[in-house]
């Protein structure tokens, strides 16, 4: 539907699609924070990276500009479906690193060999090396605790593989749990997400129109945009669904100013209220 507005506001693409895209990465305080801290921990090889938050609060997207930031010494594996078991998840890992599996060598064991032999290999090259594991709160705690002697791929001076999981705040009360207590202790890089404050908001939303051609159309009353904080609660992916359907509502009624009259009818289409 957002492709019926685009022409009208002048955009060359929507603004608000909730499609994890680096190119609108939005850095409010805490996403600056959040991104540095993984830039941190992964340039000076600290291991175990943790970066948790709300569902829809960009941790993806921010995961997306990870890896376009990161050099060309670096080599990257993201792991975006982690329900798995361990010998999945060892084949997902070689595959996203482009190792090829050989037939007769898909037992855990020989996984674990190519795996080792790929990251010693990279040291002799000198790349780094670089897990991600996103949606780990998924991740049962058997399998976390595999990911962590992952960790234990090392030679005596240099762990050969930096890992980084991100996920939403059960992650954090999973990793707490006493089980998984030597999995903790290895995690010395650690930051959890926020949402936007209001004045961030309105800002993102001024962001996102301005990287899709919008030049200062539309606009968003105080009114509107005081609905949409209270609807989202500053969560970027919620303040996505709901401009996206303001926006039809804009269309529709043959304005460029949106004011809480569209905000309210956005939020009634998304919960379905038709009435």
């Amino acid at each position: 539907m957002a492709d019926m507005y685009n022409d009208y506001y002048g955009f060359n693409e929507s603004p608000f699609n909730i499609t994890p895209d680096p190119r609108f990465l939005f850095f409010s305080e805490r996403h600056r924070e959040a991104f540095s801290h993984l830039l941190f921990g992964i340039q000076q090889r600290k291991g175990f990276i943790q970066i948790t938050g709300e569902v829809g609060s960009g941790k993806t997207t921010l995961c997306r500009a990870l890896l376009e930031k990161l050099g060309d010494n670096y080599k990257t594996s993201l792991i975006l479906n982690p329900c798995l078991s361990l010998d999945q998840l060892l084949a997902a890992i070689l595959k996203e690193f482009g190792i090829e599996i050989k037939k007769g060598q898909r037992d855990r064991v020989s996984m674990l060999e190519t795996l080792n032999e790929f990251l010693l290999q990279q040291v002799i090259e000198g790349f780094e090396v670089v897990l991600i594991i996103d949606e780990a709160q998924d991740m049962s705690f058997e399998l976390l605790e595999q990911v962590r002697l992952l960790s234990n791929l090392e030679t005596d001076d240099r762990k050969l593989l930096q890992i980084v999981l991100i996920g939403q705040p059960e992650l954090r009360d999973k990793i707490n749990d006493k089980r998984l207590r030597q999995l903790r202790q290895r995690i010395t890089v650690r930051y959890h997400l926020t949402p936007l404050s209001r004045r961030e908001m309105d800002e993102y939303i001024r962001h996102r129109i301005h990287v899709c051609g919008g030049n200062g159309q539309p606009t968003f009353s105080s009114w509107a945009t005081r609905k949409i904080y209270g609807y989202s609660k500053g969560i970027p992916r919620l303040v996505n669904a709901v401009c996206d359907k303001a926006l039809l509502c804009g269309f529709v009624a043959g304005v460029e100013r949106l004011n809480a009259r569209h905000i309210r009818r956005a939020i009634a289409a998304l919960e379905g209220d038709f009435a």
